[in-house]
């Protein structure tokens, strides 16, 4: 599947329940004449461990309900992708805004061997054993949307050969 090929997946579809976690929670201060007006933002992700991963990123004036938001906004943009048993099929590099992400492939028992937000995003979805570094900006939202972009990406053997026309 590529990316411009991408199809959310509805939740009704999955097979299992949705793991949710909350990845960041930012807090912002308007200064208005009483003093300062905060408002909260939370981005959120949803997964199966199957290969189905999500995110949400919403605003609100109270944290509960940045999170509710969120998980509603994660829920409805779920996305699968290719797999190879317990890691991924190949190599892949991909970069959104800022941040870079640099998936690779590992032997079974390698373990999940990336930073922070990057490790959630593939744990949630269901990869245990792979290397991967971001590079470039730490922003946590772009660094999200660039793993998922990454994960969109990868394609399976037959996919390849039939675009290069061999099969």
């Amino acid at each position: 599947m590529s990316i411009k090929e991408r199809k959310t997946i509805a939740q009704s579809d999955l097979k299992t329940d949705l793991e949710e976690k909350v990845l960041h929670i930012n807090r912002c201060a308007k200064v208005v004449k009483g003093g300062r007006k905060f408002s909260f933002s939370a981005l959120i992700l949803v997964g199966d461990g199957e290969g189905h991963v999500g995110y949400g990123f919403a605003k609100a004036n109270e944290v509960s309900d940045a999170i509710r938001k969120g998980s509603e906004a994660a829920r409805k943009n779920i996305v699968s992708f290719e797999m190879d048993k317990t890691t991924i099929p190949h190599e892949v590099e991909v970069s959104w805004d800022g941040a870079r992400v640099l998936l690779k492939p590992a032997p079974e028992g390698t373990g999940v061997i990336a930073g922070s937000k990057v490790r959630a995003v593939l744990e949630l979805a269901g990869v245990r054993d792979i290397v991967a570094k971001s590079l470039g900006s730490n922003n946590p939202i772009n660094l999200v949307r660039a793993t998922i972009e990454a994960l969109l990406a990868l394609q399976n053997k037959k996919e390849i050969l039939m675009a290069r026309g061999m099969e």
